[in-house]
């Protein structure tokens, strides 16, 4: 099955395309089959909330955006997951933030790794951290403890995208600036966020990429304005508001 066997005007067709990338993923080694499961519980999330982006999600990736441009060293964390669903679009934010892209993985493996980031250079991507793993995030005992450490390990904003909670705790202790794309806004992930992005990663990440061009010539000072005007705790509320009212904000 290609993505040209979807007819575009299927009712479902964004959401059957995105089942397809990530079985996909899994014929090519870049996908767990524990990815086929964490897809369909995010898929719930996003049809309670009508399938689109929030106002409040819109706001979070805005300041996402500026905190990329702002950052010294931004990394954006790729697993299975994240490379099967948006690899282009990553290399295209990588781009327009000047940010590094670092392979990371709970259920790792060199020759998963390697597929990842051969994967990630199909897509334009020139370079690819994580194969290093030279440096340990304190308080993980498995395999996501692994980063490179001129990569995350450096990193001062990082973007994580469909997070485990536990790795997401940890990168807050670190003090990192955690940007989390999470469709779930009572997850870990997104609770221990300094940017929590309550929306589904096909749209989140061209939609970063979208305000961080649009915010490429501002000021610091107007790139501060906007990560200080946002508000985290009411990005979170809004976005549960939606999803128990079916897709209201």
């Amino acid at each position: 099955m290609s993505d040209i066997d979807i007819p575009e005007d299927h009712p479902r067709y964004e959401s059957l395309l995105t089942r397809h990338r990530i079985e996909d993923g899994v014929d090519k080694g870049i996908t767990s089959r524990q990815g086929l499961i964490a897809q369909g519980r995010g898929e719930t999330f996003d049809y309670l909330l009508g399938e689109r982006t929030i106002p409040s999600a819109a706001a979070a990736e805005r300041a996402a955006a500026a905190y990329l441009l702002l950052a010294e060293h931004p990394v954006l964390s790729v697993n299975g997951n994240v490379a099967a669903l948006v690899p282009g679009e990553l290399v295209e934010l990588a781009e327009a933030t000047g940010a590094d892209l670092e392979v990371n993985l709970f259920n790792r493996t060199e020759a998963r790794m390697q597929a990842i980031v051969d994967h990630l250079r199909e897509h334009g991507a020139d370079e690819v951290k994580g194969l290093t793993a030279d440096g340990r995030i304190p308080g993980l005992s498995h395999e996501r403890a692994k980063v490179d450490s001129d990569g995350i390990g450096d990193a001062d904003v990082v973007l994580v995208p469909l997070e485990d909670g536990d790795r997401a705790e940890a990168l807050a202790a670190m003090g990192k600036v955690e940007l989390v794309v999470d469709l779930n806004p009572m997850s870990r992930s997104a609770q221990s966020a300094t940017v929590p992005i309550v929306d589904n990663i096909v749209r989140a990440v061209p939609n970063i990429t979208r305000h961080a061009r649009e915010l490429a010539t501002s000021s610091r000072e107007e790139l501060q304005r906007i990560v200080d005007e946002f508000d985290r705790d009411e990005a979170l509320a809004a976005a549960e508001q939606a999803i128990r009212e079916g897709g209201e904000d």
